[in-house]
């Protein structure tokens, strides 16, 4: 055998060689059991459970109302949407959040772990978070466990002091709350 034939062979085998080590070194096997889109895995209103909606839990008539907007204009929809609009006293800032695998417990300890006051609290007979920054007055959150699974929040900022961004912040949970029993 010459040596060039060896050494083309010599470097085929290493390619080979190489990718199987390669292609074996990106596989993963991931626990649990797959679910369609949608199925949060327990019971609750399936009009709350559509994963694909969850930024239409409340209109925006309802969130306009509820932190006393004329209107709001639709932001950013994903795991997190957001809304701005204008009050008498200026502009206000609106966020909502579902996790759909969250827990409250969670919440509350990143809530913590960040400094913020938590206080349990009231919204259409459940307990609820009441979450606020201690350097920011103008901004308030509730976040509640979602019946159909995980959680989700509403964080309201009115700098303007327009309104009080907890009672709308609680206004809104209530809504979802509402709209989701």
């Amino acid at each position: 055998m010459k040596r060039a034939d060896l050494v083309t062979r010599t470097r085929i085998g290493g390619a080979l060689a190489g990718s199987l080590l390669l292609l074996s070194g990106c596989s993963s096997v991931t626990a649990g059991t797959p679910r369609p889109v949608g199925d949060l895995g327990s019971g609750g209103s399936e009009q709350f459970a559509d994963v694909l909606q969850e930024c239409e839990a409340v209109g925006d008539e309802q969130i306009a109302e509820a932190v006393g907007a004329d209107a709001v204009g639709r932001g950013f929809f994903g795991a997190i949407c957001r809304w701005d609009g204008i009050g008498v006293a200026g502009p206000i800032k609106v966020t909502f959040n579902w996790f759909e695998t969250g827990t409250l417990e969670h919440e509350r300890a990143a809530f913590e772990h960040l400094g913020y006051a938590v206080a349990v609290i009231d919204v259409s007979g459940r307990s609820v978070f009441q979450v606020r920054q201690p350097a920011d007055p103008a901004s308030c959150g509730v976040t509640a466990g979602a019946p159909a699974g995980g959680v989700f929040g509403w964080w309201v900022t009115e700098p303007g002091g327009g309104v009080d961004p907890c009672d709308a912040a609680t206004r809104l949970a209530g809504l979802t709350l509402n709209r989701s029993a």
